[in-house]
């Protein structure tokens, strides 16, 4: 008999939560991975940088597994159906994995422990790529927290070893199963290709895993500067779990606050999105459900292109096309300017980040995005609109980010501004007022 580990957000053997409690009370734990249709299919682009990504991860995954004489068996379909195929396949005693929190993955964890319980097949999950998760941190009314504030104080206060202690995987490896086994010798030995799922590689280097302890020790001064190296970069991999989010936490507490508080506000939008998952396609207040966008379809074409006329905004648009990555103060700039300047629903910026980020996290691109349009909890008030010529004078002064992504500005070739600030900053004042009013 198998136990079976489920490889999903959580790329790598070193402190895995649920891989640790898999090889500490079984033996022959074989790990797998499955390439779901289901999210794949609403993949447009078939050279998707995360789908790269994650396949690399998978075979760096399987060389590790390789030197200690097991294996990572990987499949290509939808979840439920892949599960009844291995059944078939190999005895299987229980299967382990990690928690997810978005709502598609509960709804599809829900299907398969139901169909695992059916054949007498146990069904474990463990908290792993969060610090604090559902339920841990409530108010004093045992409620969980809409506002970031007091939710972050609480995280601080009841913050202690045993919540970053790490998960010390490595002392039962020998707990895997192995690839000398009779019945296993039948599995495919390798990753399934890209090709085989319609997906091709681009090559281009990604970030690194390695924690750069000096920008870490500046984040607080330099954070907002996005002409200068100045953030971890390591979204990505707390993306994928191709890093542990406990040790990342160890180093955030040894160096930098503000950056324990981005780790923070990752917990704060998980949480949220698993206690009011309506969240993935409504408005978190309701009221704002009645804004009336403009929706101009010119318009949201020029902003995803970079060709708006607001270099800022231009610029962080074209830095996103070209990378998949656009840095933090400059997504709050683009997203203030889509919803507040054009009127254009969040939800259609949110989908356009959604497929081109490589770091995209439904709760966290969710929570910024409605932070933005003010429509979500803890949001900026709907009278504060971004100018990004401000914004541009205050974080690219003297426009080196601006110019290494628009070299045409200050010619003909660059665009006029799409809209007026002044006009667009009233026309949406008046309008969120408007709706506003008429809900209550």
């Amino acid at each position: 008999m198998f136990t079976i580990f489920w490889f999903r957000r959580d790329l790598r053997l070193d402190d895995n939560a649920g891989l640790y409690h898999a090889l500490k009370n079984n033996e022959k734990v074989l790990p797998i991975f499955i390439f779901d249709k289901a999210i794949l299919d609403e993949l447009s682009e078939k050279k998707d940088r995360r789908v790269e990504f994650i396949h690399l991860s998978l075979e760096k995954l399987h060389q590790e597994l390789r030197k200690i004489g097991s294996l990572l068996w990987t499949h290509y379909g939808y979840p439920l159906e892949i599960w009844k195929q291995i059944v078939e396949q190999i005895p299987v005693k229980a299967v382990y994995t990690n928690h997810d929190y978005e709502p598609y993955a509960r709804q599809r964890d829900e299907e398969v422990r139901k169909f695992l319980n059916t054949q007498g097949i146990a069904f474990y999950t463990f908290k792993d790529q969060t610090i604090f998760e559902k339920d841990e941190i409530l108010s004093s009314e045992k409620k969980p927290y809409t506002v970031f504030s007091p939710y972050a104080r609480k995280w601080r206060a009841i913050l202690n070893d045993f919540y970053l202690k790490s998960y010390p995987t490595e002392k039962y490896f020998s707990n895997f199963a192995q690839n000398s086994e009779k019945s296993l010798q039948a599995l495919p030995q390798n990753i399934t290709p890209l090709e085989k799922m319609g997906f091709q590689a681009v090559g281009l280097p990604f970030p690194s895993a390695q924690i750069k302890e000096e920008i870490i020790r500046k984040y607080a001064e330099n954070r907002n500067f996005p002409a200068i190296e100045s953030t971890s970069r390591l979204s990505v991999h707390l993306r994928f779990g191709t890093v542990s989010i406990r040790k990342v936490a160890q180093k955030a507490i040894q160096l930098s606050e503000a950056w324990l508080n981005e780790l923070i506000w990752r917990d704060f939008y998980m949480m949220i999105l698993w206690h009011f998952p309506h969240v993935a396609t409504r408005a978190f207040k309701p009221e704002f459900d009645n804004i009336p966008w403009r929706n101009n379809e010119q318009e949201f074409e020029a902003w995803c292109q970079g060709r708006t006329g607001y270099p800022i905004v231009d610029a962080g648009m074209r830095e996103l096309n070209a990378t998949g990555f656009m840095h933090n103060r400059v997504r709050m700039i683009t997203a203030s300017f889509l919803t507040k300047h054009l009127l254009i629903d969040w939800r259609w910026g949110e989908a356009y980040f959604a497929k081109k980020l490589l770091d995209f996290d439904l709760s966290a691109n969710n929570g910024g995005w409605q932070w933005a349009s003010s429509s979500g909890c803890d949001a900026a008030p709907y009278f504060r609109i971004f100018n990004p010529t401000t914004q541009t004078q205050n974080f690219d002064k003297n426009l080196e980010y601006v110019k290494k992504w628009v070299p045409e500005l200050n010619t003909l070739d660059y665009p006029k501004p799409i809209v007026e600030h002044t006009f667009a900053r009233n026309r949406c004042l008046e309008i969120y007022k408007k709706a506003l009013q008429a809900s209550k």
